[in-house]
């Protein structure tokens, strides 16, 4: 593994002095050769859909491993709108004079070697080498093991554009080692590995959080929570609702649990249930919402769990101040979103909830950096530090101060 990331080391100098315009065509021929080869691809990826299905993984999971005609689209589109976004490297960030004549100026830089471990979705090989790219970075990749030949393949197609341009191919690079000491081994390469990012299981960040001595920025799990209020629009509400859980329930910015004001509990849960039947969801609620509907009974532990799935967890709270305290125990710091037609009320949720993302009257489902218009994301950060959110371009660059004189001595 050194031998491996001796080359990547060795690649972040050439890849961090390219000028934006010849990244910017590298990039658009990659999105070209992902299409190309989409046929490969495909071929490749049937064989890791084989392997999830010897081992069980859920439908979730197998909707995230799923790489079709349209998908391969999705991800060559997403690099060329990383492509047609402003270089974020050598921005300068602020500028003054000081009172001896000094120019001094913090400019943009890229961070250097980026390892990202990431689970289930092969997209994101592709995301995460165009983000590097762009922002002058060069990335080592840990994959999952059930999407291994697809991970594999779309590096080969990427790096092979690299040299053809004659760039390192290690610039993109995939962990030689996917077993548990591969990336126990990574974690601990603050030699040649400059920043980590683990997206994926509480488990997995957890687990990289702990033992890691390179610095990490986490995606954590995305437990979010939609709040009706009581002076919400009924026909927006459930809109939102649906959408945030139904329409990719496997994703981190799904909503996993619904609170709803006590005050209109009784006229709007028997609406949305007709809704969520309709979409196949499994309900559970506590005492108050089971009195008004039939669910099965919520306990301690679902008001913890990212479900990842088509199961939604209700709530029924006595007034905004109760929303509040429940996400505010119970949340991860992703998403979360009130529906209502009172200003007040959503400058208090604005203000008070402690999250990556918060909305009003929105679903949970555009935190996103495509949606965001990032034209990708490394992945959603739930730390606070040094980034949080949707990580694009810029999320990938730190700094430096560059100083101008003129013979000054202190």
């Amino acid at each position: 593994m050194e031998k491996v990331l001796q080359k990547v080391k060795e690649a972040s100098k050439k890849i961090a002095t390219l000028k934006g315009g010849i990244k910017d065509k590298i990039l658009l021929q990659m999105a070209d050769e992902l299409e190309n080869k989409s046929s490969e691809i495909i071929k490749e990826n049937e064989k890791d859909l084989l392997y999830a299905e010897k081992a069980n993984l859920s439908t979730a999971l197998m909707d995230r491993l799923l790489l079709n005609e349209k998908r391969i689209e999705n991800m060559a589109n997403a690099l060329r709108e990383i492509a047609s976004l402003k270089n974020p490297v050598g921005r300068v960030l602020e500028g003054w004079e000081l009172p001896n004549g000094l120019r001094i100026e913090k400019t943009a830089i890229p961070i250097g070697v980026i390892g990202i471990i990431y689970e289930s979705r092969p997209n994101v090989t592709s995301d995460a080498a165009g983000l590097c790219f762009k922002s002058g970075n060069v990335c080592i990749l840990k994959g999952g093991k059930e999407a291994e030949h697809s991970n594999r393949v779309i590096a080969k197609i990427l790096g092979e554009v690299l040299e053809e341009n004659n760039l390192p191919k290690e610039a993109i690079s995939l962990l030689p080692d996917y077993s548990r000491e591969g990336v126990a081994k990574l974690i601990k390469m603050d030699k040649f590995v400059d920043l980590i990012i683990p997206r994926g299981g509480e488990g997995l960040v957890r687990y990289v959080s702990e033992n890691a001595t390179v610095p990490v920025v986490k995606h954590d799990k995305g437990l979010c929570h939609t709040y009706i209020h009581k002076d919400a629009d009924f026909e927006k509400a459930i809109k939102i609702a649906i959408n945030a859980k139904c329409q990719r329930p496997g994703v981190c910015n799904a909503m996993e649990t619904l609170i709803v004001d006590e005050e209109i509990a009784d006229k709007i849960l028997p609406l949305l249930k007709i809704e969520f039947i309709k979409n196949e969801t499994i309900l559970k609620g506590d005492e108050f919402v089971s009195e008004l509907i039939e669910v099965e009974k919520a306990n301690e532990e679902d008001w913890n769990t990212e479900y990842l799935a088509n199961i939604l967890s209700i709530k029924v709270v006595e007034n905004i101040d109760e929303a509040i305290s429940h996400i505010q125990k119970y949340g991860s710091g992703h998403s979360e979103a009130i529906i209502t037609e009172n200003y007040s009320a959503s400058e208090k949720f604005l203000n008070e909830i402690d999250a990556a993302c918060v909305y009003v009257n929105a679903s949970t489902r555009f935190t996103d950096g495509g949606e965001f218009g990032f034209g990708a994301e490394v992945g959603i950060s739930t730390n606070k530090l040094h980034a949080r959110g949707p990580m694009g371009i810029n999320d990938l660059t730190t700094y430096k101060f560059k100083i101008y004189g003129e013979g000054q001595v202190r």
